[in-house]
């Protein structure tokens, strides 16, 4: 059995980030370990953040926007970013970066399915799905999708599916992403957008999301493109599909153990690195891979800061409760939102990095008396499950 300091558990976008980052802190002498039954490559997904791009992650970016749509059926907003940007990252290039990173790393790699971590408090044993053991680690970053630690008040999903459009004839602004167009058909307890990312006036992902308790069958989110697509102008006989993209998402209070024992530290959704109010996760990966290599260069334990604000995850809850109820409505909500603050503020805040100051400012631009409301009922549910977990 191979003995390391570190070993990653999932190859995926957050063990990716990790990779790249403890090979850009030059670390040397760190004995590191893979897990997981698939080399990941190739197109298979898209993620989408804000922010400054740097010289970093620059050059595996696939377009950015300077300015992004927010439409409701009263009115279509042009959102200016300035200083930030909206940007696109494909997966090819950073699967492709964090296999470079693999090699200059000498990380030893085991193609198979992790199945139970045995921490011990010393080191932490990986088995495989049949309990034979793998590696043994002084830490264990683990990656894969796991529960909530108990069941929250409120649990929804962002669900979506996008289609790589190419068209025969300009039919996209490139310098212009549609960040939410609330003019497809909304659900009936839930939300429904469009999303639209650009890389030319020819050739865009437009995506069809729900934010929604209910999933929806392949029938009906081919429907829902088939529509939007014609309400941007796309014509079916002069386009092709040329990928296609679909995915799941958690956005729920419930809290995740981002520690579950001395040894093992969760990263991406299972560490708690997704927004539960909007589903956007890559930043807050990021933010963790930094922390992580920035803690292992120091001699400190790799155990990333939480991803938001206690605050921000308070609001969270009392914004899914308001929207599940249906005190709120998504357009109206989502709107507000744009409309009463500067952009920047926004993206902020669903970033985690305002100040309370500002925090109070998107607080008072919500609907008051809908959201006071739901925070009541979101202090009670508290209330009822500390008492039941007593």
């Amino acid at each position: 059995m191979e003995i390391v300091d570190l070993a990653l558990v999932g190859g995926g976008g957050a063990g990716c980030l990790v990779l790249d980052a403890l090979d850009r802190q030059h670390l040397t002498g760190l004995r590191i370990a893979v897990v997981d039954p698939v080399r990941k490559q190739g197109q298979d997904r898209t993620w989408a953040f804000w922010g400054v791009p740097d010289a970093e992650v620059a050059p595996l970016l696939s377009a950015t926007w300077r300015q992004v749509e927010v439409t409701t059926p009263q009115r279509r907003r042009v959102l200016d970013l300035t200083p930030l940007r909206y940007a696109m990252l494909r997966s090819a290039p950073l699967y492709a970066r964090a296999a470079e990173a693999e090699r200059r790393l000498g990380v030893i790699r085991f193609t198979a399915a992790a199945g139970t971590l045995d921490d011990d408090g010393t080191g932490v044993t990986v088995r495989d799905t049949d309990g034979r053991a793998l590696v043994r680690a002084g830490w264990v970053l683990d990656s894969r999708p796991a529960p909530p630690r108990r069941r929250g008040r409120t649990t929804w999903w962002q669900h979506f599916r996008g289609w790589w459009v190419e068209s025969a004839v300009p039919v996209f602004d490139p310098d212009r992403a549609v960040l939410m167009d609330f003019r497809t058909p909304q659900p009936a307890r839930g939300v429904s957008f469009g999303y639209v990312l650009p890389v030319s006036d020819r050739y865009a992902l437009v995506e069809y999301t729900e934010f929604a308790p209910a999933l929806i069958d392949d029938a009906a989110y081919d429907a829902a493109l088939r529509d939007y697509t014609g309400r941007l102008g796309v014509d079916p006989t002069r386009s092709m599909v040329r990928e296609v993209e679909q995915g799941m998402i958690p956005m729920t209070d419930a809290p995740f153990s981002r520690r579950p024992s001395a040894r093992v530290v969760r990263l991406g959704t299972a560490g708690g690195a997704t927004r539960p109010s909007t589903g956007f996760t890559f930043s807050a990966m990021r933010r963790q891979a930094a922390q992580v290599a920035g803690a292992l260069v120091a001699g400190r334990p790799p155990v990333p800061r939480p991803a938001y604000p206690g605050r921000h995850r308070w609001m969270d809850g009392v914004a899914l409760r308001a929207l599940d109820t249906g005190r709120v409505g998504g357009p109206e909500f989502f709107g507000r939102l744009f409309d009463r603050n500067p952009p920047r503020r926004v993206l902020r805040f669903l970033d985690g990095d305002t100040r309370p100051v500002e925090d109070l400012a998107v607080m008072a631009s919500s609907p008051l008396l809908p959201m006071a409301s739901a925070a009541v009922g979101d202090a009670a549910g508290r209330l009822r499950a500390r008492l039941f977990r007593s």
